[in-house]
Order: structure tokens, then sequence, then C-alpha cells
């Protein structure tokens, strides 16, 4: 048995599976067929084992193209990825009670979301700090050239969402890895510019191609083809937002650091090993000879010998590893362990009790709020790692003790 499984849809590219002993959904086997549909995917597509139904494209899939890209399959939450750092700190020197840590954490990084009328927006910040300043005096050339080719843009949440953490399942973790070593680890993105730098291209493809989509196997597989005015302003665009999204992870994690030593009294180096990772983005690479553009939505960069993160869901295990450089995966692995049911059909399934023992011994909310997270809501990420075995090692196995969610 080989260690995936190919589709050969009629009329599409090849479709390759690392999803033994993990479920598939109907519907997103559908859209991976659409998406293998269009002329231009190079080779064949990999299917990641996180792989579900994601909105523009499957999540969980590397779209490799040529001379094409589809600002939908990058998506609106461009560049969000992973950060974690491993600390000299051990299980030992961390407080009994671990709330106040928590607590310090939740003080230091702007998170969640509060519109209310009139009131600031409680997850971004009302007078960015020093560090937030300095990011955003590199990133601001690159976004007044955006903004000149999108006047929209402007007015978008960007200097004030940097260094903050977003919604949904964005968190900040606490681990202990198998030798009882102390990681802070943290998932996001690009927040509201990047979501909104997404929007306006995804935009800008379907009126491109208004007399074409009804040609396409959906509209969200719009695309900008290389050569045109559009295709080299999202590249541009979406380079910038993913930088936007590393240093967003980088300024967050030096606030975790900081509120960290303000309640632990030993102490400690916070830099040991270091990964930080994309898990939404494009970006052109060399693949059996050909110089490609590729597209991973909601899957990792693995090339061999490369660290990546892949988290569990709250509750579960987490995995630092080593790239493998498997070329038919077009070198990647999955980003997480996937959800097997949305938010909502979570919310209406599950009650805070279940809530409660799902994640006993972990530091965190515990409220309606959070339920769409709960740890039976995604795929097993244990079968998820069994079947990615020929894409990665694994080097560290975390587990959380303090969660702070959006």
């Amino acid at each position: 048995m080989t260690d995936h499984d190919t589709l050969t849809p009629p009329g599409a590219a090849p479709i390759k599976l690392w999803t033994h002993g993990v479920p598939v959904e109907p519907e997103a086997r559908e859209q991976l067929i659409n998406t293998a549909r269009l002329p231009f995917i190079y080779k064949h597509l990999a299917v990641m084992p996180d792989v579900h139904l994601g909105k523009g494209s499957t999540i969980g899939s590397v779209i490799p193209t040529l001379g094409a890209i589809i600002p939908a399959a990058v998506g609106v939450d461009i560049g969000c990825g992973m950060m974690a750092v491993r600390t000299t700190l051990t299980a030992a020197d961390l407080p009994d009670n671990l709330h106040a840590l928590r607590s310090a954490i939740e003080k230091a990084v702007p998170h969640g979301r509060d519109m209310r009328r009139g009131k600031r927006d409680h997850g971004s910040w009302s007078k960015p700090p020093a560090a937030v300043d300095a990011a955003w005096r590199q990133l601001l050339p690159g976004f007044r050239r955006l903004v000149e080719k999108a006047p929209r843009l402007e007015k978008t949440n960007n200097h004030a969402h940097l260094g903050t953490l977003g919604t949904g399942n964005h968190f900040i973790e606490v681990c202990l890895d198998e030798a009882g070593s102390v990681w802070f680890m943290l998932h996001s993105g690009s927040r509201g510019v990047g979501n909104a730098i997404g929007r306006h291209y995804i935009e800008l493809a379907q009126a491109d191609m208004r007399q074409h989509l009804a040609n396409l196997p959906h509209r969200d597989l719009a695309y900008f083809t290389e050569g045109a005015q559009h295709f080299d302003d999202y590249v541009d665009a979406v380079g910038w937002a993913q930088d936007f999204a590393r240093k967003n992870r980088e300024v967050m994690m030096a606030h975790v650091v900081a509120a960290a030593r303000d309640v632990i009294a030993k102490p400690f180096e916070a830099d040991v090993e270091a990964v930080n990772c994309h898990h939404n983005y494009v970006q052109r690479e060399t693949h059996f000879g050909h110089d490609v553009l590729v597209t991973r939505k909601g899957a990792v960069s693995a090339h061999k010998g490369q660290l990546g993160i892949i988290p569990g869901s709250m509750g579960a295990r987490s995995y630092i590893v080593r790239g493998k450089g498997n070329p038919e995966s077009f070198c990647s692995c999955s980003h997480g362990a996937g959800r097997t049911m949305s938010r909502n059909a979570a919310k209406k399934r599950f009650t805070i009790e279940d809530q409660i023992k799902a994640t006993e011994g972990v530091e965190c909310r515990k409220d309606l709020e959070v339920i769409d997270e709960i740890p039976m809501a995604y795929k097993d990420i244990d079968a998820v790692m069994a079947a990615q075995d020929a894409l990665v090692a694994v080097v560290h196995t975390l587990k959380q003790v303090v969660c702070v969610k959006g």
C-alpha cells in the first residue's frame, strides 16, 4: 500500500490524498475536484489529512499552478500560521495555579472582538506600544505602495491590529513537551488588513472574469493570469500581508514572553528553539524542475529538514515536526487536526459540561463562546499524524497547560 491514494476525476488533474485512516467529507472531495478541473494545475493537487470543506477552496490542500493564481484559494486570512518557542523553563518552574499566567497573557495581547457602537474594539490597540510602532514602520512603505493601487485598504484595521490575536481558532498556549520543557505557542495571521486585501482581490478576480464565471467550476475559483496587471498587484499585496502576519506573530510572542516574566519568578530565555511558519499562503517554489506558484490552503511547508508546527485542538496534543521533503506532496504537511463539524453544529451538539470535561487540566475559558472549538469538533490528531508519516517526522510533542482563545 502506498502512503497516499490517488483520485483521477475525468477532465481534471489527479488528486493525491494523504488521508489513510481519517474521514474526508463528500463536500470536500467535490470541492477538490472542482479545483483540479482548472486548466493551469501543475501535475496534481496534494491533499493533507486535515482536509475539510473551505471557503474558496478546500482547507488542507496544496495547489500548484502555472501562470495563474487564485485569490480565494489563498483566502482572506493571508499568512495565517503558527509560532512556537522553547524556553529554559521546566514544568516545575510554573506556578501551581496557572490562572494568573493566563490573565497576564490576556492583558498583554489584545484578543477577541467587541464592536459595540461607539466603543473601541478590545481586539485592537487603542494606543499601540513601542514594539508595535517599530514593526509597523518596517511595513509602512509596502503598505503605502498597496494603498496607491487600492485606496480602500487605507481605512482598514492595520497598525492597530499588529501584535493582536483575533478570533475563531486563533490561540495562545503555554505547553509542556515530552521532556517537561515549557513552550509558548500561538496561532494568528494578517488580521483586518489581510482580510481586506483578500476580499479586494477576490472581488477583482471575479470582476475581471465576469464573462467567464459561468464556465468556472465555482465562482470562488476566479483567477488572475500571469502578465496581467492585477496578477502582479495581487502577488505584491499577498507578499506584504504574509510579512505582516509573520511580524504579527513575532510581536505577540514578545509580549507573551514579557507577560510570563511578570508572573514567573525564575529568570528564563525564550529563544532556545523557535519556529514561525505560515499555513495560508502562496509563494514561488521549484518542483519537478519547474518554477511554480504553490498555494497552501491550510497546509505547511515541509521541505527536507524544515521545521513546522501541527497543532491539535484545545485539549489535544500538538507537534513540532521536521519535513521529509516528500516531492509528491510538494514538500507539504497538514496545518492541524482539521474540523469534522461546523462551528454552528458544534455549538448545537455540545454543552459547557462537555467543554469542561474535554479541557480538563488546561487553564482556559470554559464557556458557551468557545464551545465551537471543543476538541470533539476536530479530527483525531493522532490519526492525522499517522496518515502523514511519509511527510514529516515528529521532533517534539506538546501538551497545553494554558490556552487563551480569541
